[in-house]
């Protein structure tokens, strides 16, 4: 290195400007003024300075390399650049063909690609991965994740809904009911609307104009949907009440089938009906109690006399309670499947399905101030009592506690007639049920109602309430008021099963 650090051979030994050297090729052309170069001159010479230039302008002297037997000059190269192994021996760098750019372009645009469809696929950058976010923002990636997306599985919208009526709809049946005809003032409440219209059969079939004459007219219609194979059908118990005659339609028979009602129960509303056949196409009873609300739900009819019609919705809500008033008291429902698939009147009795194709309820009653609230009778109910239909026997009942009295809170304008205190709180006596436990211990009509076992009781629901509490054999004591005078009834607690079966 110290070579390099010398200065040149003219300066140390003397040389005066201009002077040649005789090792120096080009110093009968060179001047004192030139510049540095960048590298060797090739096959050309030197350019030539002018003489305003070499007279005007004091530049460096050429650096040359001492201590070699030929003089040559010292390369030099920008940083970064192409070596040069000696003076004219190097060559100019070689292009870069278009193909080889083409062709790293399409490797880029491939890997790139490839990165892209791999953090979507698997989510790479989801907050989930990275262990940040908050829950409503993990939820919208989530939604705006393009993940593909296989009908088969897709939740929002089924698919399979034509598959499902396919395969169901030659089991659901379509029954119409025959009565003899009566005069109509004696069609009673059954025949009024505003208690028709709560159930899914047709209010518009009824005995007008009938002469009592004893021809059968149709009387009403409804559905219901084969479970055995042999001929058993499910349906509502309303739908067949006080019916002559049941006719049932079955797809693909040209003839309609004469009905038997085997067993029915009108707190249950179900009823089972049998055709002579075999081989009817039928559907399974699935588990009503596996289903979520907002589970979609399929409901099969005949609404209106429209055979067939299919609606689909969503179970809305589960273990309803509705009453609903007819001619033979009032039907109290209890566990009911509530969903917004259009029920309409001719649908009761007919199934509720799943996505799997299996009966989850049958359709029975709807809102009629509302839309898209109907309600069904949950599977779980059906297998309970199922085979009782069948063989027409007593459906077995849980004790219902009751003393046999019907009751209505007291009033100021009753307060008055009793001639008791205006303020007096109650349950008024309106009828006490012949033979009943309330019958046997000498409670009156007219009688008021206080209290229970000492503690007071305002109203007759906190009073009825009271008394279901109570196990079926128990003796209680009412606090009674009856006129101007205060006494204790003692009443044994009945079944009002057992009572009502008598």
């Amino acid at each position: 290195m110290d070579e390099y650090n010398k200065k040149p051979d003219d300066q140390q030994e003397g040389l005066g400007q201009g002077q040649d050297r005789s090792d120096d090729p080009y110093a009968s052309v060179r001047r004192e003024s030139e510049p540095y170069t960048f590298g060797p001159f090739g096959s050309n010479p030197p350019r030539q300075l002018s003489n305003e230039q070499s007279s005007d302008e004091q530049s460096p002297r050429e650096i040359v390399v001492p201590g070699a037997a030929s003089r040559e000059y010292r390369p030099f190269t920008v940083s970064g650049g192409v070596p040069k192994s000696e003076w004219g021996g190097s060559k100019p760098p070689r292009r870069t063909s278009l193909r080889s750019v083409f062709a790293a372009f399409l490797v880029g645009v491939l890997t790139v690609g490839a990165l892209m469809y791999s953090a979507d696929r698997w989510n790479w950058f989801s907050s989930d991965l990275l262990g940040g976010g908050t829950k409503a923002a993990q939820e919208a990636n989530v939604k705006a994740a393009s993940n593909p997306v296989s009908n088969s599985n897709d939740v929002v919208r089924p698919n399979n809904i034509a598959k499902i009526f396919e395969q169901s709809s030659p089991a659901v049946v379509q029954i119409e009911t025959y009565a003899k005809a009566r005069s109509t003032d004696s069609s009673g409440l059954w025949q009024d609307d505003f208690f028709r219209q709560f159930f899914g059969d047709d209010p518009s079939q009824q005995d007008n104009g009938a002469q009592g004459d004893g021809a059968l007219q149709q009387s009403g219609m409804g559905s219901g949907f084969i479970f055995d194979s042999t001929g058993y059908i499910l349906t509502n118990q309303h739908v067949i009440a006080d019916a002559d005659e049941i006719k049932v339609i079955v797809a693909g028979h040209e003839q309609p089938f004469t009905a038997e009602l085997l067993g029915s129960s009108y707190d249950l509303d179900l009823a089972v009906l049998k055709i002579k056949g075999t081989d009817f196409p039928t559907l399974k009873l699935g588990d009503s109690g596996g289903m979520n609300m907002g589970d979609w739900v399929v409901a099969i009819g005949n609404p209106y006399g429209f055979d067939h019609t299919v609606t689909v919705g969503v179970l809305s809500s589960n273990e309803r309670e509705i009453s609903i008033p007819d001619t033979n008291g009032t039907r109290n429902y209890k566990h009911l499947l509530q969903t917004d698939a259009s029920i309409n009147p001719g649908n009761s009795g007919g199934p509720l399905i799943n996505l799997q194709g299996e009966v989850i309820g049958i359709n029975t009653a709807v809102s009629s101030q509302a839309q898209g609230i109907g309600f069904a009778i949950p599977s779980s109910t059906i297998k309970d009592v199922l085979e009782n239909l069948k063989s027409n026997t007593k459906i077995p009942q849980k004790p219902s506690p009751f003393i046999g009295a019907t009751l209505m809170d007291v009033t100021p304008d009753i307060a008055n007639k009793l001639g008791i205190g205006k303020d007096t709180k109650g349950a008024f006596v309106r009828e006490v049920l012949f033979n009943s436990p309330a019958y046997k211990a000498d409670l009156r009509q007219y009688d008021v109602i206080t209290g229970l076992d000492g503690k007071a009781y305002g109203t007759t629901n906190d009073l009825i309430a009271a008394i279901q509490k109570k196990n079926v054999g128990d003796k209680v004591t009412l606090n009674v008021s009856r006129g101007d005078k205060k006494l204790d009834v003692v009443v044994e607690i009945g079944d009002r099963n057992e009572f009502e079966t008598q």
